[in-house]
């Protein structure tokens, strides 16, 4: 479990040493043109990736069990975030998701996402004598699972309420809940999504271009278009680093949602594909991780965790090269951001802790055996 810890580490520790590179390379350009400095935007995401590291490490060494007794109060405080939110954040491009606390910008969507994770574990663990009955069982946890969504839903965040809801769901599917449970849900879910997705022009517009870029061979939207066109011109070996065109203001943000493209301009299929290796590399130890885990909740913990940010690495990259809807949602450890580094990282840091408290458990074991 030791070297699963370190693995983790060394991987997510890699790719935002990566991000920073593209970032610089991606928002140069831009940060010239709109504040007359190169390296403003890098700056700015230096420092968070510092402070990303920073709360990695030390979430490492905060023992994992302490979110447990924690979380309920940890999830209604996200869920005052949220309501906040919708009442005062002010509105950018469309949406209000963004709040100021003073020293930064903090988007609680992010904070929800971790404290229902955590909050989840620990209902499952409580609730797996009675997760089987569909009243007191499964849907006194969806309760959650539905407020969060709906609150980021409504500001609009439609992506983001999607992913949470299916991160929550193959959370409780593993942990014990019923799968007729889990389809049903499922279905409903998309259902009322797919409805609250054509209400808003932005993500109606969206929908239906990707679906008329498929069927009625119409082209994709222009950032998607222009991704594409970046990962083609990359070829096998990439236009090398500092040569992208894309990143000269033709592919717009292309240091946040599309910094997948740039990537793969500049390091051709070789480089994107390495950066999809070092993420199935994350994912399989952190699976190895939760299966090996102490107890249900860390094992459960884990595993909510892990897929959390393997789901949002493989719908980046999929809107990047076109086989997805434009989302808005960031490439995680590598895009230009702010709280979505933070709580990743934050997540990363108990994902480790486990492994460490699980490795200290099976020494324990040995030593006694002996």
């Amino acid at each position: 479990m030791k070297k699963l810890a370190f693995i983790v580490y060394f991987d997510v520790f890699a790719l935002m040493l990566l991000g920073l590179v593209y970032v610089m390379s991606a928002s140069s350009t831009y940060s010239a043109v709109k504040f007359e400095d190169t390296f403003y935007l890098f700056n700015s995401h230096f420092t968070r990736v510092l402070i990303g590291i920073v709360l990695m490490t030390a979430f490492a060494f905060i023992p994992y069990e302490l979110l447990k007794d924690y979380s309920k109060i940890l999830l209604i405080g996200a869920t005052v975030l949220l309501v906040y939110t919708l009442m005062m954040a002010p509105i950018i491009k469309g949406s209000g998701r963004w709040i100021n606390i003073g020293i930064i910008s903090f988007q609680p969507a992010d904070l929800a996402k971790l404290a229902l994770i955590i909050h989840l574990a620990k209902m499952l663990v409580n609730k797996k004598d009675v997760l089987e009955n569909y009243k007191y069982g499964f849907l006194s946890l969806f309760v959650w699972v539905g407020l969060v969504a709906i609150l980021i839903l409504l500001q609009p965040n439609l992506s983001n309420a999607f992913l949470i809801v299916l991160i929550a769901l193959a959370l409780m599917y593993v942990g014990g809940a019923k799968f007729t449970h889990i389809l049903s849900t499922s279905a409903l879910c998309i259902i009322l999504g797919g409805s609250a997705a054509m209400l808003y022009s932005h993500s109606r517009e969206r929908i239906l271009g990707f679906i008329k870029s498929i069927f009625e061979s119409g082209e994709a939207n222009h950032q998607v278009l222009q991704a594409m066109v970046g990962l083609g011109s990359g070829g096998f070996f990439g236009v090398g680093l500092g040569f992208s065109k894309q990143n000269n203001l033709f592919l717009p943000e292309a240091y946040g949602d599309f910094i997948f493209a740039i990537l793969g301009e500049e390091l051709g299929f070789i480089g994107s594909v390495t950066v999809l290796i070092a993420f199935l590399t994350f994912f399989a130890a952190g699976i190895l991780i939760s299966k090996k885990a102490k107890d249900p909740f860390a094992q459960l913990l884990a595993f909510g965790i892990t897929i959390s940010v393997i789901i949002y690495a493989f719908v980046n990259i999929a809107v990047a090269s076109g086989v997805l809807p434009t989302t808005g949602l960031p490439l995680p450890f590598i895009s230009y951001g702010g709280t979505s580094i933070f709580f990743t990282c934050i997540g990363v840091g108990m994902l480790i802790n486990i492994a460490m408290s699980s490795n200290t458990i099976e020494q324990h074991i040995e030593v006694h055996e002996v």
